[in-house]
């Protein structure tokens, strides 16, 4: 049935919109709450950052996703079709609410479920299991506390400076945020890569896994208008949401989340930049004074931390137990 690899593909790239639009105020919104720049500049930065992130910093991170979770042989089109569609489901139904939860977990939990029910646990490699899930959730422990050392030593070294230093802090923005957008468009962009290249390999589309340049960009594209669309309506929220934004806040958490992300994408690692961002926000929050952060959104996050990946593999094994016993 040639039409599913239609399907897959496009619903992978919807995935990828999805990703961005979910993210889209996490990247950019430090920028802007910090009055830096200007909605406009933060976007347009970040967009082209984003699409071009993949092609400087390689796939490591897609080879991770297509070959580390499960066995190769229980990986059918309809496996990689059934766990984007969960992933997809429960982006929309988090994104509605606004629940700030990760699409990086919900593509995991998707594959679980999918290849689970169709092959049982066992068809799961635990080892490259357990290396994604250290990454996806150490990665905002580490995001929190780069940001607060690094406003700590910020802080330290600019302690005697005039008010002034404002507007480098602001200024140094435009670099900060270039290189987060990389490291966005590097790390989640790969993730919708690996499960199209995963699709092709095993429809027979391809003879191994090796992800094609059109792939590249065509998922680029899809997180960069994701980004786009999703930037106008929900970019002040995450920043704003937690404490007032200063200058040295936008560029201490901006710095602190590529650096995180970028570690991770080079070595292969997955992690959700959407958490990676908030905890970094929190990191320098409490770095100057704890009772800054309002901690009730924290919360939330760590709610939906821990429900994602139980919840979608759920939600893909029963989707693909009814696609099976009813179609």
């Amino acid at each position: 049935m040639p039409n599913i690899i239609i399907v897959t593909i496009s619903l992978a790239l919807l995935f990828g919109f999805l990703n961005g639009l979910h993210d889209s105020r996490n990247v950019v919104a430090t920028m802007i709450s910090s009055r830096a720049y200007s909605a406009r500049v933060a976007l347009t930065v970040t967009v082209l950052a984003e699409f071009s992130g993949p092609f400087i910093f390689g796939v490591a991170v897609a080879n991770t996703i297509g070959r580390g979770i499960a066995d190769p042989n229980s990986i059918s089109i309809e496996v990689v079709l059934v766990a984007l569609l969960g992933a997809v489901i429960w982006n929309l139904f988090t994104w509605g609410l606004n629940i700030p939860s990760s699409s990086s977990h919900a593509l995991v939990g998707g594959i679980v479920g999918a290849v689970s029910a169709r092959a049982g646990a066992g068809a799961i490699q635990m080892d490259g299991l357990l290396k994604i899930l250290i990454s996806l959730f150490a990665s905002p422990i580490i995001g929190f506390l780069f940001g607060l050392l690094l406003l700590k030593i910020v802080l330290t070294m600019f302690r005697d400076a005039s008010p002034r230093i404002n507007d480098f802090f602001k200024r140094s923005q435009l670099l900060t945020a270039l290189a987060l957008g990389l490291s966005h468009g590097s790390n989640d962009g790969q993730k919708t890569m690996g499960v199209i290249t995963l699709a092709l390999v095993a429809g027979g589309y391809i003879g191994s896994f090796a992800v094609p340049l059109w792939v590249m960009a065509a998922c680029a594209g899809a997180l960069t208008l994701g980004t786009a669309v999703g930037g106008w309506t929900l970019i002040r929220r995450p920043a704003n949401s937690f404490y007032k934004i200063r200058p040295v806040d936008g560029f201490t958490t901006q710095v602190a989340s590529a650096l995180v992300v970028i570690g991770a994408s080079i070595v292969g690692g997955p992690v959700s930049a959407t958490q990676v961002i908030n905890t970094a926000i929190m990191g320098v929050g409490t770095a100057e004074r704890a009772n800054k952060v309002r901690w009730g959104i924290a919360k939330d996050i760590i709610t939906a931390w821990i429900l994602t990946i139980p919840a979608t593999a759920s939600l893909s094994a029963g989707i693909y137990w009814v696609l099976v016993k009813y179609l």
